[in-house]
């Protein structure tokens, strides 16, 4: 069941493109891991760029979207290799 909500997560936020390059952020492999416990996701993203000025949007968006997708209730988004992690994290996660 839960690698069917992964594939389904997955589904949901391919998408999303990075705005600078238009590429999918899962073929890009700005997502690094998606996974589910429950109605719960945690997906984390790391942007290929540690300034990059367009990750808030895409970790606002993958959340949206993820948890659009039914069996999840709620989605934890995590952003990693950003000078602004702890901040981004938290903003998204409030």
């Amino acid at each position: 069941m839960s690698e069917d909500l992964v594939n389904d997560i997955k589904d949901a936020i391919a998408p999303i493109n990075d705005p600078h390059m238009g590429i999918s952020i899962v073929e890009m492999g700005i997502v690094q891991n998606i996974a589910v416990d429950g109605d719960q996701a945690e997906i984390t993203l790391k942007p290929t760029n540690p300034g990059c000025m367009s990750i808030t949007r895409i970790a606002a968006d993958t959340k949206i979207r993820a948890e659009a997708v039914e069996g999840i209730d709620n989605v934890k988004i995590i952003v990693e290799g950003h000078a602004m992690a702890d901040s981004i994290n938290e903003m998204i996660n409030r």
